[in-house]
């Protein structure tokens, strides 16, 4: 006699597992929205307040449409690496938050190493913040939530040893 619990239950955690990716992806995906959003207004600001966001380099302005796509980019690679982490971590949400708080100090070094006025790097540090704070906690508040609904395996039957009597 076959067991099909077996094939049950993997098919069971298949989509369960597929449907958290896709919760995950929706919940990224939306932050990432808001990050671009957040991120260009504040990039308008900074310019109506006189800041160039010219990379002397090249005299390039960075455009506020790149802004927001450079933001979308970075975004959807931080809900790349949170889907990851929730398939190959014990503990997702922890490692996402290392993994994305020392990413975004990495993040810091290169305004630095353009020839940019101190109201450019400041700028361009305040965004790379910006992002920071949307992304980082929304994927990590999702991460936990995920990892609390994960079943844990199950536990194997309990059967009674020979010659054992209950209450000896």
């Amino acid at each position: 006699m076959k067991d099909t619990r077996v094939v049950a239950d993997a098919g069971t955690a298949q989509t369960r597992h597929a449907h958290q990716l896709r919760r995950l992806a929706g919940t990224g995906l939306g932050a990432t929205l808001v990050a671009m959003v957040a991120t260009t207004l504040v990039a308008a600001i900074a310019r109506a307040a006189g800041v160039s966001l010219e990379i002397p380099e090249g005299g390039e302005t960075i455009p506020l449409p790149g802004v927001a796509v450079m933001t979308g980019f970075f975004s959807v690679v931080g809900v790349v690496i949170a889907a990851a982490l929730r398939r190959r971590s014990t503990r997702p949400a922890d490692r996402f938050v290392r993994t994305t708080v020392a990413l975004t100090a990495l993040s810091f070094v290169p305004p630095f190493l353009v020839d940019a006025s101190t109201a450019t790097i400041t700028t361009l540090l305040g965004l790379h913040l910006v992002a920071a704070t949307v992304m980082i906690p929304t994927l990590a508040r999702s991460l936990r939530a995920l990892s609390e609904a994960r079943p844990s395996p199950p536990s194997p039957p309990r059967t009674a040893r020979r010659g054992s009597r209950p209450g000896r």
